[in-house]
């Protein structure tokens, strides 16, 4: 066991005070300084203020993760009947009947089915549209819209809005 000897107090340059602790067991070569001025952390308080860091790093993470999980639902679009109707209306030309297809490459298991018939004698045409996916019963989507048309066969010569042709 180590005892003190009463620590000594010496000034260096005026401006800096640290105190000499010599233990009886040391040499007078081996002195310890510890500067009055300058305190230290203990182990306790450095573990402590590591544990609320760490817990609160973890907690960011945590909503990142979560906020991360939400954009990559959000950015994955549904199949919708809209798609379809979307691609009739460009082309602004409708024949009565049935038509299917599918999406394509971008969403391999649906496939779609149009059936057109003329609502009115000036062009107009009602179009219901049904989405299916492969190995399902019950249609993903319906959709019925209604699109004038006065370039399709039936409407030609009938719509007010269109030059007639002799």
């Amino acid at each position: 066991m180590r005892t003190r000897v009463p620590s000594v107090e010496c000034q260096a340059s005026g401006e800096h005070r640290s105190r000499i602790t010599r233990h009886a067991s040391d040499s007078p070569s081996t002195l310890h300084t510890r500067s009055s001025s300058g305190t230290a952390f203990t182990l306790l308080e450095v573990m402590i203020a590591c544990g609320i860091f760490f817990i609160a790093v973890f907690a960011i993470l945590g909503m990142v993760s979560n906020c991360l999980r939400n954009a990559r639902a959000l950015r994955q679009i549904e199949v919708d009947a809209g798609m379809v109707a979307a691609q009739l209306s460009k082309t602004n030309k409708l024949t009565e009947g049935v038509m299917s297809g599918d999406f394509g490459d971008v969403y391999r298991e649906y496939s779609w089915e149009t059936v057109t018939q003329e609502a009115a004698t000036n062009g107009l045409y009602q179009v219901d549209i049904v989405v299916r996916k492969r190995g399902l019963q019950n249609p993903v989507d319906i959709m019925s819209v209604w699109i004038y048309s006065p370039e399709s066969a039936s409407g030609l010569n009938r719509s007010p809005f269109s030059n007639p042709r002799r």
